[in-house]
C-alpha cells in the first residue's frame, strides 16, 4: 500500500483502522514518513503504541484512539485504508472535503464508490495464499 502510494521521506501519512499498526509502524521505519493511525478498539492502540515505543519511532509514528470520522486529515500526503466498503462510502465525504489537491489514497480490497482509480494493482499471492487488490486515487 505504501509503495503504491509512492510514500516518500518526511510526508504525512493517515492509516484508518490501523489496527495492529504494522502499515504506520512500516510507514516510519522504512519510508521515514510522519505517520498516524486512526484506531477504535482500545486494545489495539494500545498494542500499537507499545509496539511503536519498544521501536523508539515515537517522534514519526502515533496511533489515535478515536473515530476516523473525527479526525483531521489536511494534512495528509497519502491516507491508507482497508475497510468495509459501507466505512469507504462513510469517510468519502470526509476525505472529499478535507484532502489537499494530489494527495495519494490506496484503499485495500474494496473501491470507494464514484471515483475512479488511477491504477489497479492485483497481488495473486501474499505469501499465505491470499490475494489482495489495491486501489490508487488521486485527489
Amino acid at each position: 500500500m505504501l509503495q503504491l502510494g509512492e510514500l516518500k521521506a518526511g510526508e504525512r501519512m493517515f492509516d484508518l483502522g490501523s489496527g495492529d499498526g504494522r502499515i504506520v509502524i512500516m510507514a516510519a521505519e522504512k519510508f521515514r514518513a510522519q505517520a498516524t493511525g486512526v484506531e477504535w478498539d482500545k486494545d489495539l492502540h494500545k498494542q500499537s503504541m507499545d509496539k511503536i515505543a519498544s521501536l523508539k519511532l515515537d517522534k514519526s509514528a502515533r496511533i489515535i484512539n478515536g473515530d476516523i470520522l473525527k479526525q483531521d486529515y489536511t494534512s495528509a500526503d497519502l491516507v491508507t485504508v482497508y475497510l468495509l466498503p459501507t466505512s469507504n462510502d462513510k469517510i468519502r465525504p470526509l476525505l472529499e472535503k478535507q484532502l489537499k489537491k494530489g494527495t495519494r489514497i490506496v484503499s485495500h480490497d474494496f473501491e470507494f464508490r464514484d471515483w475512479k482509480a488511477d491504477k489497479v494493482e492485483v497481488i495473486d499471492d501474499d505469501g499465505e495464499g491470499r490475494s489482495h487488490t489495491l486501489y490508487l486515487y488521486r485527489r
